[in-house]
């Protein structure tokens, strides 16, 4: 079973504008219904092509849009006051989902990435790692959404050394010259370090606003254009090489989260300034690859194949 394409394709990013464009300009119920629309038809159409594929092991990938839409909803109620919860701890809670899914998805592909392009290099990677950062990150992340209080942190800082021992494993310095590549690990070691942040968070050492841009920030937007740049190029047909413009990318995103972490961790006069650079910088980043990849995205494919 084929994944959405064509129109389907279209209505379901039609459907994930429409909540955006919702919650940017309106309020109330309605706004809720747009936006609680998108997750559990993503999850659908995606768990339809997973069991149909017989694909057990990504089973989780799309159990995880119906766990966000639960977050969603409780969010959505909380704001509507239906609920006494903190809107914010559902925030948090879709965070660490996503994070929990950054960790499975970049533990698999981001060595093999490496491996593949950079000839001779030495890794070592371990199963038992592996599962005890992903069990021990979820399991802290979630006490901190729900407030266990400071006790906590520990998890945090065991959770966020296991995900260093993790990515060293992986030999990061070995991609320094390879763009494609780095953004991918330096980005995946903005994990290890929100984790940090939230247990000194959890200690009343940090304001808690640190971690959570460590992960969101650098964690997930650097995920996300390293990831959407290569995809884009290998399903259109070209070489997996990224240029100036990809790099720049790169660069700004990160210097994104850097700017928003530092100034809330380290200069907190400085915070708006913070939140106006990381902001900006962002944008540029994501601006750059819309420039660049959207003549891309319209053509076919230059090799003449099937997207």
């Amino acid at each position: 079973m084929d994944t959405p394409a064509g129109g389907q394709l279209a209505a379901l990013a039609a459907l994930w504008l429409a909540g955006r464009l919702a919650m940017a300009f309106g309020s109330g119920v309605w706004v809720a219904v747009i936006d609680l629309a998108f997750l559990p038809v993503a999850a659908a159409l995606l768990l339809r092509v997973l069991t149909r594929a017989k694909s057990k092991r990504n089973y989780f990938v799309g159990v995880l849009p119906g766990l966000l839409s639960l977050a969603n909803l409780v969010f959505h109620l909380a704001v509507l006051g239906v609920i006494g919860a903190d809107p914010l701890a559902a925030m948090h809670l879709a965070l660490g989902l996503i994070v929990v899914l950054e960790t499975i998805i970049g533990g698999r592909v981001i060595p093999m990435f490496t491996f593949n392009v950079i000839r001779g290099i030495k890794q070592w990677r371990d199963v038992r790692l592996d599962w005890a950062a992903a069990v021990s990150t979820g399991i802290a992340l979630l006490l901190w959404a729900v407030g266990a209080g400071a006790w906590a942190a520990v998890l945090s800082f065991a959770a966020g050394v296991l995900q260093l021992l993790r990515v060293g494993g992986w030999n990061p310095w070995a991609t320094r010259k390879v763009p494609l590549l780095w953004i991918l690990h330096l980005s995946y070691l903005w994990i290890p370090i929100g984790l940090a942040l939230i247990g000194l968070a959890q200690l009343g050492l940090l304001p808690r606003t640190a971690g959570i841009h460590a992960l969101a920030i650098g964690a997930t937007g650097g995920l996300i254009i390293g990831m959407i740049t290569r995809t884009a190029l290998g399903h259109t047909g070209r070489m997996l090489v990224a240029g100036p413009i990809e790099t720049a990318a790169y660069v700004v995103v990160q210097l994104a989260a850097l700017a928003r972490v530092l100034t809330v961790a380290a200069v907190p006069v400085a915070a708006t300034g913070g939140i106006h650079a990381a902001a900006t910088l962002w944008a540029i980043g994501f601006a750059l690859y819309l420039w660049r990849y959207t003549p891309f995205l319209l053509k076919a494919r230059v090799d003449g194949k099937a997207g």
